[in-house]
């Protein structure tokens, strides 16, 4: 995802494309994927050690970026953690809003977010960076540190690779969208060059459906 149109500005075709095909899955997304947490530990221990840093850390607001139905977030939400959502896509945010009627979701681009400097104490993209193509991702992450406070948290979710994929069909639906399986080595530098440092790198191998390796990096912003 990329900066949305300014000043008359055509949007760019990978925003228009993401929007639209997740605005059009959005309903058979969070059905087909509503007990998928529950079935991955990693995942769910992953999270919970952000949770539990951030509690250290003296709490403060969290943001998912990139929430989609709200899954991730509801389950922060379980973990004590004071936490909205922001998606691309108002069909996504209805969905997360219908879920989980207590925590408040909005619209809006993950290269521009609508929050004020250092105002997060954390900060979750979990597969939120797919749809960004790789030569786009240091705007996405100089954003995110301007959003997140000093030593505060960044865990990133993204499938694993170094390539991309153009897809026309996803979910039981025809549509048409792009999405990078980026280098974790790759975004890790990208990271560091945005004022971030990166805790833990986890990787597994593919499962199920999955088709490439599964890649995880917590980073805290550096004071």
């Amino acid at each position: 995802m990329s900066v949305p149109p300014t000043d008359g500005m055509s949007e760019p075709l990978h925003v228009t494309e993401t929007r639209t095909a997740y605005d059009t899955v959005a309903v058979d997304y969070a059905r087909l994927l509503e007990d998928e947490l529950a079935r991955s530990p990693l995942d769910r221990a992953l999270l919970g050690h952000f949770a539990e840093l951030v509690g250290l850390e003296g709490g403060g607001r969290v943001v998912d970026v990139g929430c989609g139905p709200g899954r991730i977030t509801g389950y922060l939400a379980t973990l004590g953690l004071e936490v909205s959502g922001i998606d691309l896509s108002p069909g996504m945010v209805a969905e997360a809003q219908r879920r989980h009627p207590d925590i408040a979701f909005r619209t809006g681009c993950l290269a521009s977010l609508d929050l004020a400097d250092a105002s997060v104490g954390g900060v979750v993209a979990w597969y939120s960076i797919i749809h960004t193509p790789p030569a786009l991702l240091p705007e996405v992450f100089a954003e995110l540190h301007r959003v997140v406070r000093s030593n505060g948290l960044l865990l990133l979710a993204f499938q694993a690779g170094g390539f991309s994929v153009r897809h026309e069909q996803a979910y039981g639906h025809e549509v048409t969208f792009e999405a990078h399986r980026h280098d974790p080595d790759h975004v890790t530098r990208q990271l560091a060059d945005a004022g971030f440092r990166v805790t833990v790198h986890t990787e597994r191998a593919a499962q199920d459906y999955e088709k490439t390796p599964q890649a995880f990096l917590l980073a805290r912003r550096r004071g």
